[in-house]
């Protein structure tokens, strides 16, 4: 064996023979250089910033909602919203994106503590969070929360109970922690601007608010430290992502994965990462190259702080009543009210004038997939005198002679002097009868808004008619009973058993 030979195979440096010199020349004026560089793009060097003010409140907040009593109301609606999310999960596991879901989580493999919704299979936190995330926005079921632009349910749920599973913590400490959850996401996303960073940017306020809300939910079912939160937001950052080319997405696969999977996704991740000993950036939302500076021009870091611990922002998201798209529900509504004071039947119609602020409209307006499409999902409230789940995920129907003759009478206004209530998403209808009766109302407070709040009764109706055809009548009442009393669930690995088929 020759000198280099014996050197590579031994693992020593060489040092000698007619090959050195160069190859010690090379490297040292790459070692050189990337110090030079290291420099240029580091001016701040690597010294440790303490946290600011706002980043010591939120993180201190974190660390103890696990041992925080929730207040009664706030409790009551987390729990509608676990349900609520739950029912979406178990739903969307049989559309496309949920069945896309599935597949990804089955080809990773077995194994794991964490539950795949509608499913035989098990799966580690990170795969689960996934799969669950994309069911829960497989269609248009999920909640969201209007001030912050975000459907923040289908991130943290599948978040908070992967990681509780891992952990093996009770009930309470998870209902603990999907409040959290909605109380983070949507905040850091209020921060950024909520609306105006929206319509002014290509990233999406989904993926920002919904892999925060993820993170924190999922760090708390960790039982992190207030410095660890610090570290956890610190990865949530730099993991958080999506742009706006969701909107083009004609099979809600793509759309599914920015509002749910990849968020919930990164959060969990973001949480263990930390949780097996990784430390991170003491403060990522202030000092330089911080998260403000990176996404938002004019931001509000404030905000992140602002009522928490005295307003829990699950008591200010919507669970919706119709399962199509939020732009839709104020026209359902509409024509569920007039119809009230005038019963009429579709061939009664000579037209359907629905009036939406512009930037509204253009989110529904003649989509391809029926549950966004309003004049599909108009022309279906006039038939069938209501808008179930079934028939919103009924894309064949969208071709059916009935539904285009009536889809031909609707006519969708982008009306300007609506624009005056956003965020609030104003609608107003007119249906004019062929013997010449005009019917008008104007929804502002949409039914399953906090100003027009669904009750328990009605969530849990809509639940049941979102599980029981999966999983049958017995487990679902089972399920629904094991919610609304989360608090005496000694394991929340004992919800798995009440989410999986068989």
């Amino acid at each position: 064996m020759n000198q280099k030979s014996s050197a590579r195979a031994s693992g020593r440096p060489h040092t000698a023979g007619p090959w050195a010199t160069p190859i010690a020349r090379r490297d040292l004026f790459r070692a050189a250089a990337a110090t030079v560089g290291a420099a240029l793009v580091s001016p701040v060097g690597a010294r440790a910033q303490a946290p600011g003010p706002v980043m010591s409140a939120l993180s201190a907040y974190m660390s103890e909602v696990a041992t925080r009593a929730l207040p009664p109301d706030a409790a009551e609606h987390a729990k509608r919203h676990v349900l609520d999310t739950l029912a979406a999960m178990i739903s969307g596991s049989e559309l496309g994106p949920g069945q896309a879901a599935l597949r990804f989580a089955e080809a990773q493999g077995g194994g794991g503590r964490a539950t795949v919704v509608g499913s035989n299979l098990m799966a580690g936190p990170i795969q689960a969070a996934l799969a669950n995330g994309v069911s829960a926005h497989g269609d248009e079921t999920d909640d969201s929360h209007n001030p912050s632009r975000s459907h923040p349910g289908a991130a943290v749920v599948p978040a908070a109970l992967a990681a509780c599973e891992e952990f093996d913590v009770d009930g309470r400490r998870f209902l603990r922690a999907v409040a959290l959850g909605y109380d983070v996401g949507p905040r850091v996303a209020m921060s950024m601007g909520s609306v105006e960073f929206r319509n002014s940017g290509h990233i999406s306020s989904h993926g920002i608010a919904g892999v925060f809300g993820a993170a924190a939910a999922a760090a708390s079912g960790a039982s992190l430290t207030a410095q660890q939160m610090r570290w956890v937001l610190d990865y949530t950052a730099q993991q958080s992502s999506g742009i706006t080319a969701w909107g083009r997405d004609v099979d809600h696969i793509e759309k599914a994965f920015v509002f749910g999977g990849m968020p919930a996704r990164s959060g969990v991740t973001s949480a263990l990462l930390v949780q097996l000993g990784w430390n991170g950036i003491d403060d990522i939302f202030s000092g330089a190259h911080n998260f403000f500076d990176a996404y938002a021009p004019d931001p509000k870091p404030e905000v992140l702080i602002d009522g928490l611990g005295d307003r829990y922002e699950v008591m200010r998201t919507d669970i919706k009543k119709w399962s199509v798209g939020t732009p839709i529900q104020a026209p359902l509504d509409c024509l569920e009210l007039a119809r009230g004071k005038r019963p009429f039947e579709a061939d009664d119609v000579q037209e359907v004038v629905v009036r939406l602020a512009p930037i509204v409209a253009l989110v529904v307006d003649n989509r391809d997939i029926p549950d966004i499409c309003l004049q599909h999902m108009v022309a279906v409230m006039l038939i069938d005198k209501t808008a179930s789940f079934e028939a919103a995920h009924d894309k064949a129907r969208m071709q059916d002679a009935t539904i285009l003759r009536q889809r031909a009478k609707v006519r969708l206004v982008p009306d300007s002097t609506l624009d005056r209530f956003l965020p609030v998403r104003v609608a107003a209808v007119e249906v004019t009868l062929t013997d010449g009766t005009r019917l008008t109302e104007q929804v502002e407070a949409v039914r399953g808004t906090p100003r027009n709040p669904m009750s328990r009764e009605e969530v849990v109706n809509k639940a049941t008619d979102l599980i029981a055809p999966v999983l049958g009548d017995d487990k679902t009442t089972r399920l629904v009973e094991t919610i609304f009393g989360i608090e005496r669930l000694g394991s929340v690995r004992a919800l798995g058993p009440l989410l999986q088929l068989g």
